[in-house]
């Protein structure tokens, strides 16, 4: 035997092993949740220790799925909040929503300010709630969506509440490193319809996700005025100026999202997360 088949024999070996212990490791995190209508949903959750990339992009070829937590989970208080005792005005908020704003067929849409929410009695009276005083704009993002593409932060947080049921892509800001993260830092949230969450400003985000194949979503995206408008001119001092993207929104991208052929900075490495099969 020659020493080059007996170096590929060796190297044919450890990948075998290595895939055999990958493997095992994620066969150990199969698990079950309860979904919508109390149905037992199968779920995998990514591995985030141990795995090289490699490993990750293996992973991926296999149909790894992400795991959906629930926001009523322990893991989300990292995120955010279920902000409660504001019923009544959540309930009139959302029946306006549904009533007048679209919901897009393919694609999602934003609105930073709608006008029908803005005059709205319940919009008021919870407004000051939400920044203490400050000046709040009430908008919306409705539509059909299933993957992550960008992750966004303001200097602010930021209140979602939904007509339906929907999903978060959130990930931590401190998990940031030269403004880059890679996707499989990122965790997925189901929000109950008509459920009033903060999501804090060191938590990036962007687009919800709809939580059924059939289904979109409309949610509340209440933020201080004037955020995700214009975005302003910088000195471009800092390297942080090169992720904004809108007034108060710092954004990073996924190489294959439409952002990044706007000139949105790429800084999401891995998997560009679609969750449809998990939906």
């Amino acid at each position: 035997m020659t020493a080059r088949m007996r170096q590929s024999m060796l190297d044919a070996a450890r990948s075998a092993a290595w895939e055999m212990d990958l493997k095992a490791a994620l066969m150990c995190r199969f698990q079950t949740d309860i979904g919508a209508g109390g149905t037992n949903v199968p779920i995998r959750e990514k591995a985030h220790s141990g795995v090289s990339p490699a490993g990750a992009a293996k992973g991926a070829a296999w149909g790894i799925e992400m795991k959906i937590y629930s926001i009523h989970d322990p893991e989300f208080r990292e995120y955010g909040h279920v902000v409660t005792g504001y019923e009544d005005l959540t309930s009139a908020i959302a029946q306006a929503m549904t009533e007048s704003t679209p919901c897009p067929e393919e694609g999602t849409g934003y609105v930073p300010e709608e006008p029908a929410l803005q005059k709205l009695e319940a919009a008021k009276k919870l407004a000051p709630s939400l920044f203490g005083g400050l000046p709040v704009q009430f908008g919306w993002c409705n539509g059909h969506n299933t993957k992550l593409n960008c992750l966004e932060y303001h200097r602010s947080s930021e209140f979602n509440l939904g007509t339906e049921d929907f999903i978060l892509l959130l990930a931590k800001q401190s998990e940031l490193t030269d403004w880059s993260l890679d996707s499989t830092a990122v965790r997925a949230f189901r929000v109950p319809a008509g459920t009033l969450i903060e999501v804090y400003a060191t938590t990036m985000h962007y687009a919800p996700c709809q939580a059924s194949k059939d289904k979109g979503f409309r949610v509340l995206v209440a933020l201080p005025e004037g955020t995700n408008t214009e975005m302003p001119q910088t000195e471009e001092k800092s390297s942080e100026d090169r992720l904004l993207f809108a007034c108060n929104k710092w954004l990073i991208a996924h190489a294959d999202a439409p952002e990044a052929g706007k000139g949105a900075f790429v800084g999401i490495r891995g998997e560009n997360i679609d969750i449809a099969g998990e939906i």
